[in-house]
């Protein structure tokens, strides 16, 4: 089995494309080990520097601490992902382990469905996520995960790229933070 990588725009995060499904129920973050009885992720969080997890449909992203390189941590990521396939596990996660946040009245509604056919799959490509929150007084709170979480242009594509697509779409929307 051969596991490409990919660099993402946040320079602590490195993306992993096992060719197989990841995720069949969304996608999720993991900060701790303890918060996870996952065989995969508890084996990922063993490796030194590692700072967070973040599962996607198809693949794995990576956040390590600054005080680590990808040249010292990036063989062993891959080597752990290899064993966890090669042993004939189909997927790392076949139910959900989040909660859904949907939204409940019309322009939440239209938020959220804005979030999942235009921004979620750019973000993907990048190795990370956007979650709705609320939309409260004319802001919408997301939350970014994956290599997003931490990016130093996150500040911007959340202001130049989600908030204006957002109020371009929904004149109700004047803002948009992460939380």
């Amino acid at each position: 089995m051969f596991i490409q990588t990919e660099i993402t725009p946040n320079p602590n995060s490195l993306k992993f494309l096992p060719g197989k499904i990841v995720s069949k129920q969304g996608s999720f973050e993991i900060t701790k080990k303890e918060d996870t009885n996952n065989e995969l992720i508890r084996n990922l969080f063993s490796v030194r520097g590692v700072e967070s997890v973040f599962l996607g449909k198809d693949f794995i992203s990576i956040n390590k601490y600054d005080d680590v390189s990808w040249d010292e941590i990036k063989h062993i990521i891959i080597s752990l992902i290899n064993d966890f396939y090669s042993i004939g596990n189909q997927c790392v996660v076949e139910k959900s382990l989040n909660e859904s946040v949907q939204g409940s009245d019309e322009i939440e509604k239209k938020i959220v469905q804005i979030l999942d056919q235009k921004i979620r799959p750019a973000v993907a490509k990048d190795g990370g996520d956007i979650k709705f929150k609320e939309f409260k007084n004319g802001v919408v709170k997301v939350q970014l995960q994956g290599s997003c979480s931490g990016c130093p242009s996150s500040t911007m594509t959340l202001k130049q790229g989600v908030q204006n697509l957002l109020c371009h779409y929904i004149p109700e929307v004047k803002q948009v933070e992460a939380v």
